[in-house]
């Protein structure tokens, strides 16, 4: 496990598009077929990474929270399965389900959509607005594991908050930290 900062795509960018199979539906899935009117927050996330498993039962309360009031979610893994098992397509579809995901969990295998992202870590979040451009990517919050803080999901709430009311998202923003992804 490396520590890794994401690397903070700059605000404006538009959300590169995918097409990924969903290891809970056994679908393709698209940008286009998932993203929302209000916002769509693309996650890169693994099944076994310690930081991601800190943040995972927080996660999966915001997105539910959030997707109630109307911003898609959906979750990607892009880490190389083979020398990383524990993150192969099968396992995450029982990851989805012991977490009971409400969102799709696409697979990666390329690993060409977590570099269109500039994704670095897990968990690496990125928030974008109707007009598919970014407006917050960064942490959930302060809290990692050991640190001894309580993991609220304070900074994603806060730019949820702002994008559904139709504020201004606070620039100042953090960046994640977690495991590098796992690159072939």
């Amino acid at each position: 496990m490396a520590r890794t900062e994401s690397n903070m795509m700059p605000l404006g960018t538009v959300a590169p598009k995918f097409n990924l199979p969903d290891t809970v539906s056994g679908k393709n899935i698209t940008l286009e077929d998932l993203k929302s009117e209000k916002g769509t927050l693309v996650m890169f996330i693994c099944n076994h990474c310690p930081y991601v498993i800190h943040v995972q039962e927080e996660l999966v309360k915001i997105a539910k929270e959030y997707h109630e009031k109307g911003v898609a979610f959906v979750a990607i893994s892009s880490n190389d399965v083979n020398n990383y098992p524990e993150d192969a397509p099968e396992l995450m579809t029982e990851h989805a389900q012991k977490y009971d995901f409400d969102f799709p969990y696409l697979y990666d295998e390329s690993q060409a959509v977590a570099k269109a992202y500039q994704a670095a870590c897990t968990p690496d979040f990125y928030l974008f607005n109707s007009q598919d451009k970014c407006v917050y990517r960064g942490r959930m919050d302060s809290s990692t594991p050991g640190n001894g803080q309580v993991v609220t999901g304070e900074d994603l709430r806060s730019a949820l908050n702002s994008l559904i009311a139709g504020l201004p998202i606070d620039r100042e923003q953090h960046p994640s930290m977690g495991c590098n992804i796992k690159w072939k």
